[in-house]
């Protein structure tokens, strides 16, 4: 099956929630509460920013969140489904989002993760994000990472 992606409407905001729901799940012992994406109003988010839904089969299977700020083009979130992990699908929206970045004419993008998430922060240093900034915001502590793109 191909992964096909589409933007995000309205009525995804119910999926978009379970989504995050499930894919940041993992990080909360680690964190000692839920990661910021899994505190957000979907409707909101999908009315706000660039929301496109990953599917498998015509099904929906992940989501990636991006936006334009005074930082640049921002990589806000991307999730998948866990029993969808490893088929590519994240990997996949994280091409969309530096091809996106380009087409707007962005020399990178950046993105940002809690510091305990050590291993997103090897991940995306292994893709060629380098981390510009440590800050701490809404009580957590974040690593700012950006790519330049080619």
């Amino acid at each position: 099956m191909s992964i096909t992606l589409r933007q995000a409407v309205d009525a995804d905001a119910g999926f978009a929630a379970v989504c995050v729901a499930a894919a940041y799940a993992q990080w909360i012992p680690l964190i000692g509460r839920k990661p910021g994406p899994m505190l957000e109003d979907y409707h909101t988010v999908i009315a706000t920013n660039q929301v496109l839904i990953a599917e498998l089969g015509g099904q929906p299977v992940g989501l990636l969140v991006t936006r334009q700020t005074d930082e640049g083009f921002l990589l806000d979130n991307i999730a998948v489904l866990p029993e969808c992990a490893g088929q590519g699908i994240g990997r996949l929206l994280l091409v969309r989002a530096e091809e996106e970045a380009s087409r707007q004419g962005y020399q990178s993008l950046y993105l940002y993760t809690n510091e305990r998430m050590i291993e997103n922060i090897e991940l995306y240093a292994r893709i060629g994000y380098r981390e510009y900034a440590r800050r701490q915001e809404n009580g957590f502590r974040r690593v700012y990472m950006r790519k330049q793109l080619g």
